[in-house]
């Protein structure tokens, strides 16, 4: 493992904060000001639930009636339905969004088409730390079971998190860190659920208690178990089955390795999905200090899971069929602090910081570890927030990430590697009454160095540097009173990453042989995304449609080759197109005797060309969600009808995926009313247990989506 540099100009600004803050009287017996400029403006007590109008995630408090991309909010109650063992699957029924599907476990968001190094993950602001985004395989560090809301950002305003994230951002946010201090003496939530489908059991509890002074402190746990998903009909395509059948009569080789599979067994594998099992336990521990000025406190937590990657069955002779397990680890120390000067020209400044150490072992059958990755990684955000002059606000910052990265074992497919980036970046806002104004910009450096050790030949060895320059404008109109039409236009650039420029090896997680280019450029891209909101009595509706032009974009690309029993993989660049839309609507259809009864739907589509190469791969088709709802106080019902349509437009090598229709159903009852202290949620998720894939996972064609699956949800919060 690479030695983690010192950075003292990030400790320098925190001791600063802190000390600064530490230095004004706190008001013991007021009610303190409310101390995050992003996160608790939109929290007025603990006991209210965050208003899904309000986005947190912005550089700026902002209405979602009036951002200038594509917005997604989730909520504690909806996310009590919602939640999943993975994120990816939690943000499932948000528009424009799907997973990765890499079984129940490792499933990450994507959005807009893009996925992996283009989709930013956050917790409270601050990167995972983790290595998902460099294989499908390995799941994210975010946990939604603790979530008290989560954020999508898809659209220019998500490159003030990185150049990273020139896709979107997904943005969970919790209480490790405490923002408010609670007007009880012990505030309370907790949330337990069971699923059917993969035996799936789960427990999450947080806690804040006041101390006194301004000092509150935070504890929370959680604990989740699985067995082997249940699947609606077999695990592997008919393709596959008829393929596996064949290679079953032909005469095999007793020294081959692969002679001992059954592929007659693999062809008839249906009902579960076999190595899918998971185990996941995370604690942490938060201290901070709060008063009329802001905030500063420190947070402590430890993730451990172990999870099966699903079986990619051989099918012929010369595939080798792994299935490894993997326990991952990760200990992570969080820190913010704020001061609100209330000043004429600072309205807040605000400081976060992350640090991880995190680890994961690919376990084989045997139980013998194959491949260890390594990675230990920092992430620091300054931001100063101005003071409001007429229609004029804005936030300007700085951000520094750091990661040293490792693989070590038989299968090592990347050298000991490191990334530095430091970014600087503004978006400033003027809203004249009917028209909104909005310019951002960013420009981030980034250095990346490959260090393989001397055992390692096939590994390059040196550095990249690169200068990527991105910038934003936009506007909006009032149509009506709570209706806007907006427009923006964006111009981004993205370096990148070090497994696409330094990959070149075996990788049992994705059964794939990867191999990157470390002459790649860096990838840039032209936007245009035109947005229209409205609500009014009884109605809402929004719709959003999208044109991305890439230079350079970069793309796995498979050759059609074979390298160890593995299908190669080549990292690639090549002009690109990307289009699609986004559309939701609600509306009240009738009341009556405290009954609503109201009908929503969403749809997405997204089309990408690559210049010289056809469809880009994994590109999820056309999705539609309706459903209708009948509310009241105490409970509430839903039934609702998901089609996706069959993906044609496949990239060479890539198979097509058929259509899927899911129902699903849901019964909501919150024993005392409104003020939702407890819910209780019934669910039952694929009706008709219907045997799904996802285009945008790759392994749909071995691992399909869940069976049927009966779910039952409880949350309190008190």
């Amino acid at each position: 493992m690479l030695p983690m540099k010192r950075i003292p100009i990030v400790s320098a600004v925190g001791l600063s904060l802190a000390v600064a803050l530490l230095s004004q009287p706190a008001r013991a017996e007021a009610q303190p000001a409310q101390t995050d400029a992003a996160e608790a403006d939109a929290q007025d007590s603990f006991h209210d639930h965050r208003d899904a109008d309000i986005v947190v995630t912005a550089p700026m408090r902002t209405s979602r009636l009036d951002t200038l991309s594509g917005v997604a909010v989730l909520k504690a109650e909806e996310l009590t339905a919602a939640l999943r063992s993975s994120i990816g699957d939690t943000l499932q029924h948000t528009p424009g969004v799907t997973s990765t599907s890499f079984g129940p476990t490792a499933s990450r968001p994507v959005l807009r088409g893009l996925q992996g190094e283009r989709v930013r993950l956050l917790t409270n602001g601050i990167g995972s730390i983790d290595v998902s985004n460099t294989s499908a395989d390995h799941a994210a560090v975010v946990n939604p079971l603790l979530a008290e809301r989560i954020e999508v950002l898809r659209g220019p305003q998500s490159l003030l998190y990185g150049s990273s994230a020139i896709g979107g951002v997904v943005n969970v946010i919790d209480g490790r860190i405490p923002n408010r201090i609670p007007d009880e003496a012990v505030h309370l939530s907790a949330l337990a659920s069971y699923a059917s489908a993969a035996q799936e059991r789960s427990l999450s509890a947080a806690g804040d208690v006041p101390l006194g002074g301004g000092w509150v402190v935070h504890g929370d746990a959680s604990y989740f178990k699985s067995d082997d998903m249940r699947i609606g009909g077999y695990a592997l395509t008919p393709d596959l089955r008829a393929e596996a059948l064949a290679t079953s009569l032909l005469p095999v080789d007793p020294l081959d390795p692969v002679s001992d599979v059954d592929f007659a067994a693999n062809a008839a594998l249906r009902g579960t999905l076999p190595n899918t099992a998971s185990r996941t336990w995370s604690a942490a521990g938060g201290l901070a200090y709060i008063n009329d000025n802001g905030s500063i406190g420190v947070a402590y937590s430890h993730f451990d899971s172990l999870y099966g990657v699903p079986l990619r069955f051989a099918t012929q002779l010369d595939q080798v069929q792994e299935a490894p397990r993997l326990l991952q680890k990760q200990d992570r120390i969080d820190a913010r602090a704020e001061v609100r000067p209330q000043g004429s020209l600072i309205d807040a400044v605000t400081f976060r910081f992350g640090f991880a150490d995190y680890s994961h072992a690919e376990i084989d059958p045997e139980g013998i570890v194959g491949t260890t990755f390594l990675n230990k990684g920092m992430e620091a955000r300054l931001e100063l927030k101005q003071a409001k002059h007429g229609g004029w606000s804005g936030v300007t910052g700085a951000q520094f990430v750091r990661r040293d990265f490792d693989v070590i074992g038989d299968e090592a497919f990347l050298p000991r590697n490191s990334t530095g980036q430091f970014g600087l970046f503004t978006m400033q806002q003027l809203d004249t009454g009917s028209l909104r104004f909005e310019a951002g910009a960013r420009w981030e450096h980034a250095q990346l160095d490959s260090k393989p050790l001397p055992a390692q030949p096939q590994f390059i060895t040196g550095s990249r540097r690169y200068d990527a320059w991105s910038g934003a404008l936009g506007a909006s109109l009032e149509l009506a009173p709570e209706w806007r039409l907006g427009i923006n236009l964006s111009r981004t650039e993205r370096a990148p990453a070090g497994e696409e420029l330094f990959a070149n090896g075996p990788h049992a997680g994705t059964s794939a042989f990867e191999i990157g280019d470390p002459d790649l450029a860096k990838e840039n891209a032209w936007s245009v995304e035109a947005i229209l909101r409205g609500k009014g009595p009884g109605y809402s509706f929004e719709l959003s449609a999208y044109h991305t032009w890439f230079g350079n974009f970069i793309f796995e690309r498979r050759t059609g080759a074979t390298t160890d029993g593995l299908p190669v993989f080549q990292i690639s660049q090549s002009d690109a197109r990307l289009y699609g839309f986004e559309a939701e609507a609600k509306v009240t259809l009738a009341r009556f005797g405290g009954w609503t009864l109201e009908a929503d739907g969403l749809a997405d589509y997204v089309h990408a060309t690559i210049a010289g190469h056809g469809p880009a791969p994994r590109i999820p088709p056309l999705r539609m969600l309706g459903g209708l709802a009948l509310e009241s106080t105490h409970f509430d019902l839903r039934g609702e009808v998901e089609h996706v349509t069959a993906q044609n437009r496949v990239a060479p090598l890539e198979t097509v995926t058929p259509a899927y229709t899911m129902v699903n159903a849901e019964l909501a009852w919150r024993p005392w009313g409104n003020a939702r202290p407890l819910s209780l949620v019934l669910s039952a998720n694929n009706l008709f247990d219907v045997n799904a894939r996802r285009h945008a996972s790759f392994l749909k064609d071995y691992a399909p989506l869940s069976g049927r699956d009966i779910r039952i949800s409880a949350r309190l919060d008190i």
